[in-house]
């Protein structure tokens, strides 16, 4: 018998099975063998089939689960009763709702004392989170093959620094295969000195892009580009690591820094590049106490080769130029390009200045050597300008002006010169900035004025023309020579304004005394460059002589042979425009630049001033007096009238009269005079004679 505390005993077990039975995501249930009929099942097993604890209880199987259910299911039971086996399988579902469900069926055989089965329990699971999250699991571990496959990129998966997975494109990069590479260390690929930052990065595990290198199986170092993210692989968490090639664009920076840096015509460093460089020679040599020079290169006549031969000569030039330059350099020199037809050298390690003398003779010697271009022979020479650090600066913009200011001096020389910076170049630089200063006021202020020269015919002493020559009236240094202040004037282009004042003022006296039936010949009146090839000095011309109520013929201008050689198609077309207007066109200095006399059979000059250089020296010089007569004969044989300039001398008078120029200029007939001394002299003369 059992007594009441066994009995309370065993309800109290069997409440507290039916409690966990219960609370378990199982749906469980045992039936027996012989009526195949359900003896128990939990809240879970009952709910699956629409039925309570209770009521499904004693039913056969049939009854619970469906007569082709059970015909599906029965021969499984047969085999756990009569095997005494334990069977496990799945079943696919829809539920209610028309999802897709899965279970996993566990059979398990109860054995009796006599070892038969007594019955079966069916144990029940809803396995479809586990098969939805495998099935998401093989779908994301099928997109990670294909995108692994299918990136033209390098891919490696690592965990704790060990590789678990390579994709083609990195194996191809590196030129290892698969096997070779798995369980290896990431390290072992990775260039040595960048090891150390990879190997903090994968100790951190931060998600972090940084450039970085590789080596390939020959040892090549690879520059790459590594894209770090942490990725979920089922239950593991791998680092994924995306390897850029970027070879391409280390070479497409190196390209664009060295196009920052360096000239494209000549290939050498430019301003910007040598700039930063020369300031770190500096430091360098003050710390040291050493010394250094700085030459400033500028090629001599440069832009004539460009406007008389075009940019394409000009180019070849520079680049000859910038290799002989380049071939004159000792050991631990820097050259330059600084635009245009400048270069700059700088020479370090405490030259003495007899050796930089020495490189720039050489310079002077390499650069004017002569080109032979497209079977002509072309040269130029430079004016080096000389800079030594500390003594002349000790800053690359002081040592860049000093030099630049020197090399202006070695122009003024004569071209083709070497000169060192003084101080007083500096100071006669602030002069000429005053005297630029002081040249802006003076044409607000008015102060400039006209002298004039006659021109005689040889033949008989009668006037052949006038010239007009503007001088300042300085009020504190007086009258003031065009050779002081016309150059700076050019070069500042204030040389405009007084040209054009100077045409106005030219006119307006040669009408005033030709209506006083003073004056019957061309006024004569130099031109500046910058006023010949500014825009629209034609038509600047036709409203001065119509302000001034003049003709044409009583204009003449004079141009530089220079002049005559820039843009020739285009100074032939200004000069054509001139001559229809009935101005006269003449060539001033002539034989002092390269004009031949072949050129100027196509242009519409009708008169040569023999260059004053060549007329001092007559007639005791002998080369002087053969360049001369050469010119005279060959203008005679174009038909054009030449004029001696610089006549001084009764010698000089004589030479020109027998040598068959047309007119001569010069103190010999009369000095440059202001308007009313010129008017009276012109009255003395009562025109046409003496």
């Amino acid at each position: 018998m059992i007594s009441p505390d066994e009995l309370r005993a065993l309800h109290n077990e069997l409440a507290l099975f039916r409690l966990v039975a219960n609370a378990v995501p199982v749906a469980i249930a045992y039936y027996e063998r012989h009526a195949n009929t359900c003896r128990y099942a939990n809240r879970e097993y009952a709910a699956m089939f629409g039925r309570d604890e209770a009521s499904i209880v004693g039913l056969p199987l049939t009854e619970i689960i469906g007569q082709a259910a059970s015909d599906r299911i029965q021969p499984q039971v047969d085999r756990v009763v009569q095997d005494l086996v334990a069977i496990n399988y799945e079943r696919e579902l829809v539920d209610a709702e028309g999802d897709t469900r899965y279970i996993e069926v566990n059979l398990l055989p109860h054995v009796g004392e006599d070892g038969q089965a007594v019955g079966a329990f069916v144990l029940i699971a809803d396995i479809t989170r586990h098969r939805r999250a495998e099935a998401a699991l093989r779908e994301s571990e099928e997109r990670l093959a294909k995108f692994m496959h299918a990136s033209a990129e390098g891919i490696v998966f690592h965990k704790g620094g060990l590789i678990t997975d390579v994709n083609p494109p990195l194996l191809a990069l590196l030129g290892w295969t698969l096997p070779e590479m798995l369980g290896r260390p990431t390290l072992d690929f990775v260039a040595p000195d960048q090891r150390q930052q990879v190997a903090e990065v994968i100790a951190a595990a931060p998600e972090i892009t940084y450039d970085s290198a590789v080596l390939h199986r020959d040892g090549t170092r690879i520059p790459v580009q590594f894209i770090v993210r942490t990725v979920r692989h089922g239950d593991e968490v791998l680092r994924m690591t995306i390897v850029r090639d970027i070879r391409d664009r280390i070479e497409a920076q190196a390209r664009i820094h060295h196009l920052a840096h360096h000239d494209p015509l000549t290939g050498l460093p430019n301003r910007l590049d040598f700039i930063g460089r020369l300031q770190a020679q500096i430091d360098h040599a003050m710390k040291r106490g050493e010394t250094m020079a700085l030459l400033f290169i500028d090629l001599d006549h440069f832009k004539r080769v460009n406007d008389s031969l075009g940019h394409p000569v000009g180019d070849m030039l520079l680049q000859t130029v910038a290799q002989r330059i380049t071939g004159a350099l000792r050991g631990g020199d820097l050259v330059a390009r600084f635009g245009g037809d400048e270069f700059v050298l700088l020479l370090a390690g405490n030259p003495s200045p007899q050796a930089v003398q020495d490189v720039a003779d050489k310079l002077l010697a390499a650069i004017g050597a002569p080109l032979e271009v497209s079977g002509a022979s072309i040269s130029v020479s430079p004016s080096i300008g000389v800079a030594l650090c500390p003594r002349d600066g000790n800053t690359p913009d002081t040592l860049i002006k000093h030099a630049d200011t020197a090399m202006y001096h070695a122009k003024a020389q004569g071209r083709a010169h070497c000169r060192f910076f003084e101080p007083a170049m500096e100071e006669a630089v602030m002069a000429a900035l005053a005297m630029e200063s002081r040249l802006a006021q003076a044409i607000r202020d008015h102060e400039f004025v006209l002298h004039f020269q006659p021109q005689l015919t040889l033949a008989d002493g009668s006037l052949r023309g006038v010239e007009a020559l503007v001088r300042w009236q300085h009020p504190a240094r007086g009258l003031v020579g065009p050779d002081e202040f016309i150059p700076l004037a050019e070069a500042r282009r204030l040389i405009l304004p007084i040209g054009q004042w100077v045409l106005h003022e030219a006119l307006r006296c040669a009408v005033a005394w030709q209506r006083a039936g003073l004056l019957a010949v061309p006024m004569a009146v130099n031109l500046s460059s910058a006023q010949f090839q500014a825009t629209g000095f034609v038509e600047s011309i036709q409203r001065l002589l119509a302000e001034a109520g003049a003709e044409g013929r009583q204009l003449e201008l004079e141009l530089t042979e220079r002049m005559l050689m820039e843009d020739v198609p285009a100074v032939r077309a200004t000069l054509l425009r001139l001559a229809a207007l009935g101005v006269g066109l003449a060539v001033d200095d002539f034989g002092t630049g390269y004009t031949s006399l072949a050129h100027l059979k196509d242009l519409p000059i009708h008169c040569l001033k023999i260059d004053r250089s060549f007329i001092h020296e007559l007639p005791a010089d002998r080369g002087a007096a053969a360049i001369a007569r050469a010119i005279v004969e060959m203008a005679r044989s174009l038909g054009l009238r030449v004029v001696a300039e610089g006549v001084e001398t009764q010698a000089q008078h004589d030479w020109a009269l027998v040598q068959g120029c047309d007119a001569q200029q010069g103190f010999f007939d009369a000095r440059p005079m202001a308007a009313d001394a010129f008017e009276t002299w012109l009255r003395a003369r009562r025109i046409p004679g003496r």
